[in-house]
């Protein structure tokens, strides 16, 4: 393929109504992963469709909490991850029969969920949990985010044993409405309650913002890392490292923090990826992340010398881009093999924060000599959300989540059936 030239797309798959994930079968064909999110009058439920080399499109399973955020195939079996309230992860047979939970409780709800799954190559089965909050703190904020809109809602749960600065944030109190009460907040703590100099949280398991894995069944939890707020795609490359794409912070709510890019991570057991007070190893108070309020955030944890130095990233994406899943190259890819694939959803202003221009919408191309990032494809995306090199084909397929455009307060712009999935041959 050309590398100046801008790949040729072709729609394999129309019609599907906010597809998140997908997976490829023994025979050439696809299961596919629905979210289930309500917008635009979509009926409500998750489910897995699995797509024959000619279209023919047969469901497999339904009413999964939504949203469905990853769906991975190993050794035979489905695994879904569902990131309603609670979370969870269960397998099935490719049939969609034969269901078994293997974790659920996770933690939720909150700002973000139980994101994807993948196996390393130890035999473990490997997720992310995303934050409940944006920075820490509990906000009115919630009501923005059109999949949460509710208060009360879970704080996070620390990955690492925390000491707080007891720095809280006063906002209206909706929960004793119609008074004209105020509340303070303050980080790692519920809506409401206030957080002292000194403070100790306990680390948990399962924890927030962090990566865990388990056996194949779901036994024995253990934590891998913690300090990435939101890693919703994860994927091995070829000499066993795990990689996360970690999504950055959003001007917005109690606490919020302007220009932050989405990061790719190499994962490591035992680090610290900076959640909630640093971007990667920069600090949140550095002046690049001033909000468009003008107010810098301030620190949250006391005992960061206690914790791990903060890793730094190996790839910054452009701001509000939304970096989601991604795929390692073939050697069919040609030049290409070995490198990285990532779908950029895409921005959510004015939700994530109070402007911005539309970018993302694309898939990518990251460079593992040097970490370096290129275009790729663009024309025709609506939602890229995954990503899956297909070896025996040679070919890059993308899921395209469809129309969603936010429209404030918390309002989208949503179409049902406008997902797609999209073939580009090397």
């Amino acid at each position: 393929m050309d590398t100046h030239n801008a790949p040729a797309l072709e729609v394999v798959c129309n019609g599907l109504t906010f597809p998140t994930s997908m997976a490829f079968a023994g025979d050439g064909s696809l299961f596919v992963a629905e979210s289930g999110l309500p917008f635009g009058g979509a009926p409500p439920g998750g489910r897995v469709w699995r797509i024959a080399p000619d279209g023919t499109r047969t469901p497999l399973i339904e009413n999964l909490r939504e949203p469905v955020n990853g769906l991975a195939l190993h050794n035979g079996r489905l695994y879904v991850s569902e990131g309603g309230h609670p979370g969870r992860i269960s397998r099935y047979e490719t049939s969609g029969a034969n269901r078994e939970v293997i974790l659920d409780n996770l933690p939720g709800p909150g700002n973000y969920h139980t994101n994807m799954v993948a196996f390393g190559p130890d035999g473990k089965l490997y997720f992310s949990q995303g934050a409940m909050t944006n920075t820490g703190i509990i906000g009115l904020d919630a009501y923005g985010l059109a999949w949460l809109r509710r208060l009360p809602h879970s704080c996070d749960i620390p990955g690492y044993p925390v000491t707080l600065r007891g720095l809280n944030v006063e906002t209206d109190d909706p929960l004793r409405a119609p008074e004209a009460a105020r509340t303070a907040t303050g980080a790692f703590v519920p809506f409401g309650t206030a957080s002292v100099p000194g403070q100790r949280v306990n680390a948990g398991l399962p924890c927030t913002a962090a990566v865990m894995r388990c056996n194949e069944d779901g036994s024995e939890l253990e934590l891998v890392a913690w300090g990435l707020r939101n890693a919703y795609g994860l994927g091995f490359l070829p000499d066993g490292r795990l990689l996360a794409v970690d999504q950055g912070a959003d001007d917005r709510g109690s606490r919020p923090v302007g220009n932050v890019p989405d990061m790719l991570f190499d994962v490591r057991q035992g680090a610290w990826y900076g959640w909630p007070d640093f971007i990667g190893d920069v600090p949140v108070t550095d002046a690049r992340y001033r909000p468009e309020s003008g107010v810098s955030p301030a620190f949250v944890l006391a005992n960061h010398d206690e914790l791990p130095p903060p890793a730094p990233p190996l790839v910054r994406f452009p701001t509000h881009t939304a970096a989601v899943k991604f795929d390692v190259a073939g050697p069919g890819a040609g030049p290409w093999a070995g490198h990285l694939f990532v779908a950029l959803f895409g921005d959510e202003v004015p939700m994530t924060a109070p402007s911005g221009p539309k970018v993302g919408r694309a898939v990518v191309r990251v460079d593992p000599a040097g970490w370096s990032l290129h275009p790729f494809a663009q024309n025709g995306l609506l939602r890229p959300i995954d990503v899956r090199f297909h070896a025996a084909q040679n070919a890059l397929y993308i899921v395209d989540f469809g129309h969603f455009e936010m429209l404030g307060q918390g309002e989208v712009e949503a179409a049902p059936g406008s997902g797609k999935i999209w073939r580009c041959r090397f």
